[in-house]
């Protein structure tokens, strides 16, 4: 039997409606019990049991602050009461639309025959009377539900919580115009590998490392990136995690990988002399025969810099130093020696033999500021990496297109990549263990599946087509469960699904 599943977006506020009996408390506890706000437990708080209806104003008062104080921290939240109301149904609309929360209702429209039987089996009966008018009452109910303002209206049946990174009511966009659409390029998968810490310490980075590239380049990935890092940055880990220097790193898998390109996302650019960085990046070219993609950015850690020894520019000068490396990279990759003088960088012999074997070593600029990095982008690089849901990606776009036209530049130029963990799962059951498997202690099932946006192959299908709509040409997750070896494999299959359906149709 196929059963439907609601897929209810996380976070949201779930408003659960349907006469006494209907089933709505055993749905709210099969479904989502951890997140259940029930008026009649809220009695027994308040009174001298759930069916103190003396209780009820009381009750109601509590379920209210606990619904608003649950959706202040964007907690997924479930109301258990009859929900016939519709003044409360408004009231608790209003109050998610004060935290930005989605509200959806889940009815419960069962048979009056169905109703009947069900109260006969419930320990505290409800009055006949009562049920009466309950029933006698809920088409009514149910029309105005359906006119309501609700995000969406959902039969009751199977439900799961999905991010709403997934889920395509809340991130659908509009294609950009056509004026805004540059050629569509070659669509390209990355890899990127933000750390290092994993089972067996030190002694088996090396191994597992070399597994990951070469089932990374088996299964289609189209290149593979490392952060440019000495020590974990804090959204990934504490920093005495373990953490390896990027372009060795990149050196080593170039003489265990054949085909995938290697890249660093990106490189800050106050951690090298500028020079030494073209001739680190052509060294590599050569060795691994012309798959190397230099990524650049202004470097932003500046408790690393400290812990070093290295002086932290501020931000202007970053700027500027980029601004010069941008010019002075391609240089060094080019023939001849002449001196290059910068506004910040002067290099008096630009000689750098051997060349790269790439004509044109691609530059990726890290970062995605609207006025002054796409702006760069536009000028000087062959990349750009972009944070955010497609709404924010699409608006990056469209800046530097608007860029693109100021400096001359043709868009299509200029490829778009876009970044994000995931978490990719056999079946909504499987996400669940590899959510249970992968979370912090103290982060929640709901928020880490948020964080790592956690799915199956069918769901990151739909999520990738939102951003390739908007302009991205070049998909780069970084995989939740990578410790895991077969996290990859499953990865390849998301691969494989984008690429026939977007690859092959077009």
């Amino acid at each position: 039997m196929i059963v439907d599943v609601i897929e209810l977006p996380s976070p949201c506020l779930v408003v659960l409606i349907g006469p006494a009996g209907s089933g709505k408390s055993k749905w709210a506890a099969d479904h989502m019990a951890e997140h259940v706000v029930s008026s009649d437990a809220l009695r027994a708080v308040v009174g001298e049991g759930e069916h103190d209806l003396r209780a009820s104003v009381d009750a109601f008062a509590l379920l209210d602050d606990i619904v608003d104080r649950r959706l202040r921290r964007k907690l997924t939240t479930v109301i258990d009461t009859l929900g016939t109301d519709p003044v409360r149904r408004a009231q608790w609309r209003a109050l998610a639309a004060k935290h930005g929360i989605t509200c959806v209702a889940v009815v419960f429209d069962v048979p009056p025959a169905q109703l009947r039987r069900q109260n006969k089996d419930r320990a505290k009966r409800v009055p006949e009377a009562v049920l009466k008018r309950q029933i006698a009452e809920w088409p009514a109910v149910l029309a105005d539900v359906d006119s309501e303002p609700f995000s969406a209206v959902h039969r009751a049946d199977v439900a799961a919580l999905v991010p709403r990174s997934l889920t395509a009511r809340e991130c659908s966009v509009a294609p950009p115009a056509e004026a805004d659409r540059p050629a569509r390029r070659r669509l390209e998968f990355g890899l990127q590998i933000p750390q290092f810490t994993w089972p067996g310490g030190p002694a088996e980075i090396g191994g597992r490392l070399r597994e990951i590239a070469q089932r990374a380049e088996s299964v289609g990935f189209d290149s593979l990136w490392v952060m440019d890092h000495f020590r974990q940055i804090p959204l990934m880990g504490p920093p005495w995690n373990d953490m390896l220097e990027s372009w060795t790193t990149l050196a080593h898998l170039a003489g265990r990988t054949e085909t995938i390109r290697l890249g660093t996302l990106v490189t800050g650019i106050t951690y090298r002399n500028v020079a030494h960085l073209a001739k680190i990046v052509a060294t590599l070219d050569v060795l691994s025969g012309g798959r190397v993609s230099c990524g650049v950015g202004l470097g932003w850690f500046e408790d690393e810099h400290r812990a070093y020894g290295w002086p932290f520019p501020t931000r202007a000068e970053r700027y500027a130093l980029l601004e010069d490396a941008l010019q002075l990279l391609p240089r060094m990759w080019g023939p001849g020696g002449k001196p290059f003088d910068g506004a910040v960088l002067h290099v008096p012999d630009t000689s750098c033999y051997p060349r790269p074997l790439q004509s044109r070593v691609p530059i990726m600029i890290g970062g995605s500021g609207e006025k002054r990095t796409l702006r760069l982008v536009a000028k000087y690089a062959d990349a750009c990496n972009l944070f955010g849901d497609p709404d924010v990606v699409k608006r990056k776009v469209r800046v530097l297109h608007e860029h693109c036209r100021d400096v001359g530049r043709d868009a299509a130029e200029i490829s778009v990549s876009h970044l994000s963990t995931v978490l990719i799962g056999d079946d909504p059951s499987h996400v669940r263990e590899l959510v249970e498997a992968t979370r912090p202690p103290k982060v929640s099932a709901e928020r880490h599946a948020r964080a790592v946006n956690a799915g199956t192959v069918e769901q990151h299908v739909e999520r990738v087509a939102r951003y390739i709509e908007v302009g991205v040409d070049q998909i780069i997750v970084s995989l939740a469960d990578l410790a895991d070896e077969s996290s990859v494999t499953r990865s390849g299959r998301l691969l494989a699904a984008v690429r026939e359906r977007f690859v092959h149709a077009s």
